[in-house]
This record gives structure tokens, C-alpha cells and sequence, in this order.
């Protein structure tokens, strides 16, 4: 599959040399020829890399990777400045705000190919690939090169680990979707965890737990890195960026799963409904690959703490009042915001 390149330039003589060697590459290539309309493009391309000027009109680099960066669904992205500055504070404001690399005006052909083919594969093996979590849950592959991982994949329904298994690795996920169950005294579902790329899961239990508290499930087929415990803390213990990634990632899971348990006790089934759709659609319209949700009625109603029939009947009443699409298995959210003010 071809890998897509957004180039943004105000210099036209610049940018279609660029877009003419980026061609030759067998790279697709879109342009855009200030910032403002590169960071729009961008939202709607999901590009593979982003190749952007400093000084430009309107809306500078700077600018335009801060705007990138605050993006949750784009900001892993690899992103390249070009520029004619050289001068130190440019280079480390740059870096500051997230830039990956520099290319420096006038540039030979091949040093521009081969840092974009460096930045492509690094994203690639950081399983960073456009797609940080959308609800805070922070990507730690993006700031380790992990050694020693070992790769697995799972069918669709497949259990990764069971509730009791021992919890003795670190998951990250490569592609797919996974989510993490428990079950009551009675036998009922609850999700309490939904994983997409980029994610790390388990690392909580195992890092204070012998024993998995959740089973994790394979909600599409996934393909799965995995690394010991002892392996994940020694890492840490090298990379004190990364053990700050850590607490980050552990408080913000904390803080959405007291907010989950408040929406449970307190709000009606309609705005738990609501909050599902919303949450599935912030984590995995992430991967572009679908328009529409795909997501069954059963995992729905596990989400919501309701039955099954209760969410066919929500979500019936939502297709009546024009919040959503229905197709099958497949939900298309027609109404955000109306969804999120719901209160009854």
C-alpha cells in the first residue's frame, strides 16, 4: 500500500519538486500551500508523514505542529520542518514541540528520501502508526524502542489472557481491537477496557498484581507485541521520560474508571448508551478504516451495565430521532453533540 505524504510549502517551485520526487518514489502525495490549509488537509488525508516549511504565511511550522500535536487521531504522525534557518533556538523550538526531523533548503534528493523512509520505519516499529488513543490513554511504544518483543495474533472472540491467568507481560497492540472483561457474582459482562493501536494493556495488573484481575478479548483479528515484566520495568528504570509516561497513563485509566463507575450509578440508560457510542467513536474512528462503528449489541450493552434488549430499544430510539445510522452490525453517529448533551 502506497504510504501518503503531506507536503506543506508556500514556495510552489519548491513544493512540486518535492511532490515530483515524492511521486517518482512511489509515495502518494498531497500539498497544500499555507499552514492553515495543511493542518485541515491533514485531519482528512491521515497522512503517513507530514514534510512542512517554518516561515509561511498565515499559519507558521510551529504552529501547524502544535496543531497537529493537539490532534489525538494525527499527532503521532511523523513530522519532517524544512527549512532554510539553521540557527539553534530554531532547531530546538522545533524539537520542543514534537518535530521528528529537519531538512535544511537546499537539499539533495536522495537526503530527502532517506530521512522519510527513517521516519517511516521508525513510526512503523514504535506501533505508532497515526494512531494515539483518543481518550488520554498515553502511547508509550511512541517513546521506546522496545527490544525483545514478541509478536502473536488472534482471531476474532480469541482470549488473550483469562481472568486468574498469571500476569507476568506487557501487551502493546500492533492492529486490531481488544477489550478487557470481568465478570460479577451472577455471571454478568462488564467491558472495562477498549484497546486500539498503539495501546499498552496489562501493565497495571502486572506490574502490582501475580494474577490477571480482567480477560482481555480479541474484538477483531489483532496482532499483539508482548514483553516480560521484568523486561518493561528495567526499561523503565533507564528511561525516566517513559516512567512519567507510565504514572500519566495509570492516573488518567484511574480517573476514566471513576468517571465510568459515576455514569453507571447515576445516569439513565439513554446517556449510558450515548457515552458508549461516543467513547467507540473517539477510540476507534481513530483508525480511519471504517466510516461507521462496528460493534455488536452484546459488547454494547456490557459497556453500558444494561442488557441486551435494553440497548436494541435505546438504539432504535436513536435511529427514530435521527442521532444515528444503522446497518447491521454497523452504527454511524449522525449527531455529536446533541449525543453528548443528552441527559435523559
Amino acid at each position: 500500500m502506497q504510504k501518503k505524504i503531506l507536503v506543506i510549502e508556500d514556495n510552489l517551485d519548491i513544493q512540486d519538486n518535492i511532490v515530483e520526487i515524492l511521486e517518482l518514489a512511489n509515495y502518494k502525495v498531497y500539498s497544500a500551500s499555507n499552514g492553515k490549509v495543511g493542518v485541515v488537509k491533514a485531519k482528512d488525508i491521515i497522512p503517513d508523514l507530514i514534510i512542512c516549511d517554518i516561515m509561511m504565511p498565515e499559519m507558521d511550522g510551529y504552529e501547524v505542529l502544535y496543531l497537529i500535536e493537539k490532534d489525538p487521531v494525527i499527532a503521532s504522525t511523523p513530522f519532517i520542518f524544512l527549512t532554510a534557518k539553521t540557527e539553534k533556538d530554531d532547531f530546538r523550538k522545533g524539537m520542543n514541540l514534537g518535530a521528528d526531523d529537519y531538512l535544511t533548503k537546499p537539499f539533495e534528493d536522495m537526503d530527502l528520501l532517506n530521512t522519510i523512509e527513517k521516519r517511516i520505519s521508525k513510526a512503523e516499529r514504535l506501533v505508532g502508526h497515526k494512531n494515539t488513543t483518543s481518550t488520554g490513554n498515553l502511547n508509550l511504544a511512541k517513546i521506546l524502542d522496545l527490544p525483545n518483543l514478541n509478536y502473536r495474533t488472534f482471531k476474532k472472540k480469541d482470549v488473550i489472557f483469562r481472568e486468574g491467568d498469571n500476569a507476568n507481560l506487557i501487551y502493546i497492540l500492533k492492529s486490531g481491537k481488544v477489550k478487557t472483561t470481568i465478570q460479577n457474582s451472577h455471571a454478568k459482562e462488564y467491558t472495562t477496557g477498549l484497546y486500539c493501536i498503539g495501546d499498552i494493556f496489562g501493565h497495571e495488573t502486572s506490574i502490582t498484581q501475580q494474577f490477571q484481575k480482567s480477560t482481555a478479548i480479541a474484538i477483531e483479528d489483532t496482532e499483539i507485541a508482548t514483553l516480560t515484566k521484568d523486561l518493561f520495568l528495567t526499561l523503565l528504570e533507564e528511561n525516566n521520560t517513559a516512567t512519567l509516561e507510565l504514572i500519566k497513563m495509570v492516573s488518567t485509566s484511574n480517573q476514566q474508571k471513576n468517571e465510568e463507575l459515576l455514569n453507571l450509578a447515576y445516569n439513565s440508560v439513554r446517556k449510558r448508551v450515548a457515552d458508549c457510542l461516543l467513547l467507540l467513536n473517539s477510540k476507534y474512528r481513530a483508525d480511519k478504516a471504517h466510516e461507521n462503528l462496528t460493534v455488536s449489541r452484546e459488547d454494547l450493552a456490557s459497556m453500558a451495565g444494561t442488557s441486551k434488549e435494553t440497548v436494541i430499544r435505546v438504539l432504535s430510539d436513536f435511529k427514530s430521532e435521527n442521532l444515528i445510522e444503522i446497518k447491521a452490525s454497523k452504527i454511524k453517529l449522525l449527531t455529536i453533540e446533541t449525543l453528548q448533551n443528552l441527559r435523559n
